[in-house]
């Protein structure tokens, strides 16, 4: 079963791929939950099956269109969600007149055809297609080809490493002239522990090797890591966006905070698909 998780405001939507009818179907209550600003999900199925009542004595039409369908919840197991489809949600929200729904609706019809859309779903192909296997771990030239998959034909520059200097919010990654050097040394570090790890994957952050895309390629990269050093790999669902955002501007001086993250956030699920599918939705939500 092919599984997705989208993010509103650090707040999932689960979906899951309706193979008889060839469609994305998204959980009703994870959707409820946003536009009621309600994090309890208990309370925010209540309200849906009160609605959904209501809705069903108005003959609105789109909630016919509702199947139950199963969705992994919070506590690792599978239950029957309500579920509807893309223009099924659109209707949804459209019953909530208020400014979260506008803006919910605004991020919910994002295309999938823009270039983020697109590198997305070249990720996802990385683990159906089993190549995630067959790049080098913990060397910028496995970092380079992850890079390279995730946005060949969308950067002309994909897969290159970059000749000019770069900066972000005031940080000035490694210089140009040194990041041929910066990267070697890099390659050489130790990777055994966790703690090593992390500090390879900071460097290489700060290192920056790529005009765009650095932060979804090396997430990969460091998962790709853990799993063959560690036999784990992130549960990224763990990690707040603002706490990760955060940790990581610290790492520039102190990694230690990013590693208690991390840590924290370890799973053995290495080949399990849906943990692989977190590790590609967080990180782009991430960047968003």
């Amino acid at each position: 079963m092919k599984l997705s998780i989208r993010f509103f405001d650090d707040r999932e939507v689960r979906a899951t791929w309706d193979e008889g009818h060839v469609k994305w179907r998204f959980s009703v209550v994870d959707v409820v939950g946003i536009l009621n600003d309600e994090p309890d999900y208990t309370k925010a199925g209540n309200y849906w099956r009160w609605l959904k009542r209501k809705l069903l004595k108005a003959d609105v039409q789109f909630v016919s269109g509702t199947h139950r369908l199963k969705l992994t919840a919070a506590d690792g197991k599978k239950y029957l969600t309500d579920t509807l489809d893309s223009h099924g949600i659109s209707e949804l929200a459209k019953h909530f007149p208020n400014n979260r729904a506008s803006k919910f609706l605004d991020w919910f019809l994002y295309s999938d055809s823009s270039l983020d859309g697109q590198s997305k779903k070249k990720a996802y192909t990385l683990f159906e297609g089993n190549l995630i296997n067959e790049f080098e771990v913990g060397t910028t030239r496995g970092l380079q080809k992850i890079y390279a998959y995730l946005f060949g034909g969308l950067y002309e520059f994909a897969g290159q490493i970059r000749e000019k200097s770069i900066s972000k919010g005031g940080y000035r990654f490694a210089y140009a002239q040194h990041l041929k050097s910066t990267l070697q040394q890099i390659d050489a570090m130790p990777q055994t522990t966790l703690e090593e790890i992390i500090s390879k994957y900071t460097e290489m952050n700060k290192a920056h090797p790529f005009m765009e895309g650095n932060g979804r390629s090396t997430r990969i990269w460091l998962d790709l890591l853990l799993k063959k050093q560690l036999k784990k790999c992130v549960d990224w669902s763990k990690i707040k966006k603002e706490n990760y955002m955060n940790a990581m501007i610290i790492s520039t001086v102190d990694s230690s905070v990013l590693m208690h993250q991390i840590e924290a956030a370890l799973t053995a699920k290495i080949n399990d698909r849906e943990m692989f599918m977190k590790g590609i939705d967080y990180p782009y939500y991430y960047e968003e």
